[in-house]
């Protein structure tokens, strides 16, 4: 409920942009097909009519180390984006939404970025991300710069063929949060394993006191470059006094303890889900979106191959070069 009116205050009440389509879409997700952005759109379904598109915005990356693996090992992808981990997961996401909630015009942009754009962009991407200057801080903005432009391809209805779009929307929506909520990244799971639950609200609290200095000035300016504006439903601060004070063992399921039951009153039949982020993994399966629900996380720059591109051991805590 609280995550519902969070995106409702995020998604209502935008104006139609200028474009030459009879249902221009108001707003777009940035979609990997990872659980956060798969249940915000499954939530979205039930507050918007369903006259309202949906743009669904997926970048997979050229990258010509994977690209030569690949080869090396005798498999060679159809194309150098098909096998991208975030392509994969969006496309079954995307397929996942249009059977659970159909009747909505679900918009799948696959934005395919070649080397050449990558390594041609990357200047502004470094002007654009300053102060921060770390290889991780570039692979991350990479991915996001491209994918706010909007700008790919999409399966045309009539001609079954795929066809340039690019997305007229101005609001685009993020998971950014969920993960520094719910305990979604492995050092989580280190944490926990470590020192318990003192070592894991330990570095939740670290993480949520950093995202503006980490994460928001950075990804908003890379994003804001198109003219776009990204809201982050997770971060909203009534959800926020909700979530924060919640008891670890609620959000994750590291170690459930038999007295605190996770889901008294959910289905018993439920299969046993990642550990991370388990209160939402536990709402997207009651939603009905089975698969996201089991998604395993995957850092963007990873799942869209925008990272390590060049061949070596470079790390994404060095500086640019």
């Amino acid at each position: 409920m609280n995550l519902r009116r969070s995106l409702t205050v995020r998604i209502t009440n935008i104006p139609t942009p200028p474009a030459n389509h009879p249902h221009p879409a108001k707003i777009a997700i940035l979609f990997s097909g990872g659980l956060d952005c798969t249940l915000l759109a499954r939530i979205i379904h039930d507050l918007l009519p369903r006259e309202h598109d949906i743009d669904l915005l997926n970048v997979a990356f050229e990258n010509p180390r994977v690209l030569k693996a690949a080869i090396t090992c005798d498999f060679a992808p159809a194309t150098p984006y098909s096998q991208c981990p975030d392509r994969l997961t969006g496309l079954s996401s995307h397929a996942e939404l249009q059977r659970v909630c159909p009747g909505r015009m679900w918009r799948f942009v696959s934005i395919d970025v070649p080397y050449t754009e990558t390594v041609s962009h990357r200047p502004e991407i470094t002007a654009l991300i300053y102060p921060h200057n770390t290889e991780m801080d570039l692979s991350i903005a990479c991915a996001l710069y491209f994918a706010a432009r909007g700008s790919g391809t999409v399966l045309s209805d009539a001609a079954g063929e795929m066809e340039s779009y690019t997305t007229p929307a101005r609001v685009l929506l993020s998971g950014l949060g969920a993960d520094e909520l719910f305990a979604g990244y492995t050092r989580h799971a280190t944490a926990f394993a470590r020192k318990g639950y003192e070592g894991l609200a330990n570095e939740l609290e670290l993480d949520c006191q950093r995202l503006g200095k980490r994460n928001l000035g950075r990804d908003d300016r890379v994003i804001s470059h198109w003219g776009r504006e990204v809201r982050y439903p997770y971060l909203d601060e009534d959800f926020l006094g909700w979530t924060l004070p919640l008891p670890l063992w609620e959000k994750c399921g590291f170690e459930q303890p038999s007295e605190f039951p996770l889901h008294s009153s959910i289905d018993q039949e439920e299969p046993a889900l990642e550990p991370s982020k388990k209160l939402l993994r536990l709402l997207c399966w009651r939603l009905g979106m089975k698969s996201a629900a089991a998604e395993k996380k995957r850092a963007i720059q990873f799942g869209a191959r925008s990272a390590k591109m060049e061949a070596g051991k470079t790390k994404g805590t060095e500086t640019i070069s």
